[in-house]
C-alpha cells in the first residue's frame, strides 16, 4: 500500500486557534484542557495517508492530579471511521469516538503521558478533530488548580524522564510500539503483566514471569523458585504492546528445526543471567537450532509501510551462521524473495554482506541479502561492533532506511547508514509481510547464535531524536 504523504509536524494550538485544524489533513494539534485539579494536553498526528485510508497517533499528557483510569473522547468532523486501534479500547457512534484505557496504561501520573494509535477511513477530506476531552474535561485552553487549603502546598512536579520506558518514548514521538518483547524488564512505565513464560522439565508445568513492580525489572526470583532442581525452557515471550504479538516456538519452514515436528528448539531459561538496575534477570540465549516466531501478527508493517525496531543483544555472543535476526519476516516461514523481510541481523556472516573489520556487524536482513549499507556486499561505513550489551537499530520507509547502534551501557547512538534502499533489484519498493522472528532467518535458517534481552517494533519511521531518547533510557536501566 503506497503512502501518499507522511505527516510528523505538530502544532500547539489554544482554543482560540483550534479552528485551524479543520483546514486540511496532516496537521497535528495540541489542546490544553482544564477543570478543578485537572488538565491535559492531547497531540493528534496523521502519520500516513493513502486513498480512502489513514493512520494517526494520539499522545495524551496529564497536567492535573494523577489518574488511575482514563476515557478520551472526540468527534470526527468529516465522517472518518476507525477500523483498528491499539493501546486502548474504542467505540464509535457516528462521528463520536470514545477510547478507554487497557489494563497496562490506565494510570497517568502528573506530568506523565500515554499514547494510542489507529487506522481509519476517510472520504473527501480528512481534517483533524477540533477538540478532545479527557475524563469529561473539555479542551478549554487553561488548567484549574484545586481550591487553596489552610496550609498552602506547591503543585505536583512532573516525574523525571526516567519514569518513561522505551515504548512510552516511541509513542510520544508519534511512532508507537506494535510489538514489545523483553525477558528483563517492562518496556512501558505502566506495564505490570507477564514478560515471559517458562516450562520446567520435571512435570511440564508452566509459570508466567512478571515484573517486580509496574514498569520494573523481571521477577527472576519467581523463575528461580519454580525452576529449582530442574531445567526450564522459555516457551512464550509476551508482547507488552497489547496487540498479542507474542513469540513462541518457531515452526518448520524452508528449513526444519531440530525439535519434534521440525520445530526449532526453545531457549534454556537460565543460560543468560544478568542484572538490570542491580536486580537479577535472564536473557534469551539462542544456541544454533533455537528460534521464536509469530506468523499471524497485528499491526506490524506490511508492503512498503514505514517501521522501526531496536534490540539489545550480547555483543560478544555471535557466529557466522544464518541468521540471528529480530524483526519483520515472511508469514509462511519461507524465502518469498527480495524485500519480503526487514529485520535486525547481528553476527559476522560475510556470505551476503559485511562491513569494516572482521565483524560482528549490525546489518539488515532484507531477504536474500544481509545489507550493511547501500551496496550488496561491502560498506566501509558499517564498523565492527561488539559491546557486551549492544543496542542495534534498523528502520525503513519508502526508498529510505538506516542502521544505527551503540553501547547499551553508556554513550549515544551512531548512525552507520542512512540513505536509499540497496542498489540491487527487488528492494524498492519493499514487500514486507509482517511476521516477527527472533534468532532465525526468514526461511527458518537456524544455524546462528546470539543472546536477546529486549526489543520493539514500531508503527512509523522513528526520528533519530526519539531513538536517542530510547538509548538514554536503556543506558539508565543499568544492564550489567
Amino acid at each position: 500500500m503506497r503512502n501518499i504523504s507522511l505527516f510528523r509536524r505538530r502544532l500547539r494550538l489554544s482554543a482560540a486557534v483550534a479552528a485551524l485544524l479543520t483546514t486540511g489533513t496532516g496537521m497535528a494539534g495540541t489542546h490544553v484542557a482544564a477543570a478543578a485539579a485537572a488538565g491535559c494536553q492531547v497531540t493528534y498526528t496523521v502519520t500516513n495517508q493513502w486513498p480512502g485510508g489513514f493512520g494517526a497517533n494520539i499522545n495524551v499528557s496529564n497536567l492535573g492530579d494523577p489518574i488511575t483510569s482514563w476515557r478520551l473522547t472526540w468527534s470526527f468532523p468529516a465522517g472518518q471511521t476507525i477500523t483498528q486501534l491499539w493501546n486502548g479500547t474504542y467505540t464509535q457512534s457516528g462521528a463520536q469516538v470514545t477510547v478507554t484505557n487497557v489494563a497496562y496504561n490506565g494510570s497517568i501520573p502528573t506530568g506523565g503521558s500515554t499514547g494510542l494509535g489507529f487506522n481509519g477511513t476517510w472520504n473527501g477530506s480528512n481534517p483533524a478533530p477540533s477538540s478532545f476531552a479527557l475524563n469529561g474535561v473539555t479542551c478549554t485552553g487553561g488548567i484549574t488548580s484545586p481550591s487553596p487549603s489552610a496550609s498552602p502546598s506547591t503543585s505536583p512536579s512532573p516525574p523525571p524522564p526516567s519514569s518513561r520506558q522505551p515504548c512510552d518514548i516511541y509513542a510520544a514521538g508519534g511512532t508507537p510500539c506494535v510489538a514489545a518483547h523483553s525477558t528483563t524488564r517492562a518496556l512501558y512505565a505502566a506495564y505490570n503483566g507477564a514478560l515471559y513464560q517458562v516450562r520446567r522439565a520435571s512435570d511440564n508445568t508452566t509459570r508466567d514471569i512478571g515484573v517486580l513492580s509496574a514498569g520494573g525489572v523481571a521477577n527472576a526470583a519467581t523463575q528461580d523458585s519454580f525452576c529449582a532442581g530442574t531445567t526450564c525452557l522459555i516457551t512464550i515471550i509476551y508482547d507488552q504492546s497489547g496487540r498479542n504479538n507474542r513469540l513462541t516456538q518457531a515452526p518448520p519452514g524452508g528449513f526444519n528445526g531440530p525439535a519434534p515436528g521440525g520445530y526449532d528448539n526453545l531457549a534454556n531459561a537460565t543460560a543468560a543471567p544478568i542484572t538490570v538496575g542491580g536486580q537479577k534477570a535472564y536473557g534469551v540465549y539462542v544456541a544454533p537450532g533455537t528460534g521464536y516466531r509469530n506468523n499471524t501478527t497485528n499491526g506490524v508493517a506490511r508492503g512498503d509501510q514505514p517501521e522501526g525496531m531496536y534490540a539489545i543483544f550480547d555483543g560478544t555472543h555471535y557466529n557466522g551462521g544464518c541468521c540471528f535476526d529480530y524483526g519483520n519476516a515472511e508469514t509462511n516461514s519461507r524465502d518469498n524473495g527480495n524485500g519480503t523481510m526487514e529485520a535486525i541481523y547481528f553476527g559476522n556472516n560475510k556470505v551476503w554482506g559485511y562491513g569494516a573489520g572482521n565483524g560482528p556487524w549490525i546489518m539488515a536482513d532484507l531477504e536474500n541479502g544481509l545489507f550493511s549499507g547501500v551496496n550488496q556486499k561491502y560498506n566501509a561505513g558499517n564498523p565492527t561492533i561488539s559491546h557486551r550489551f549492544l543496542t542495534a537499530i534498523v528502520k525503513g520507509e519508502p526508498n529510505h532506511w538506516a542502521i544505527r547502534g551503540g553501547n547499551a551501557q553508556s554513550g549515544s547512538l551512531s548512525t552507520f547508514y542512512n540513505g536509499v534502499r540497496p542498489n540491487v533489484p527487488g528492494y524498492n519498493p519493499m514487500k514486507k509481510e509482517g511476521a516477527i522472528l527472533l534468532g532465525i532467518g526468514g526461511d527458518n535458517s537456524n544455524g546462528a547464535r546470539g543472546t536477546f534481552y529486549e526489543g520493539v517494533m514500531t508503527s512509523g519511521y522513528p526520528s533519530d531524536a526519539t531513538e536517542n531518547a530510547v538509548q538514554a533510557n536503556i543506558v539508565a536501566a543499568g544492564y550489567r
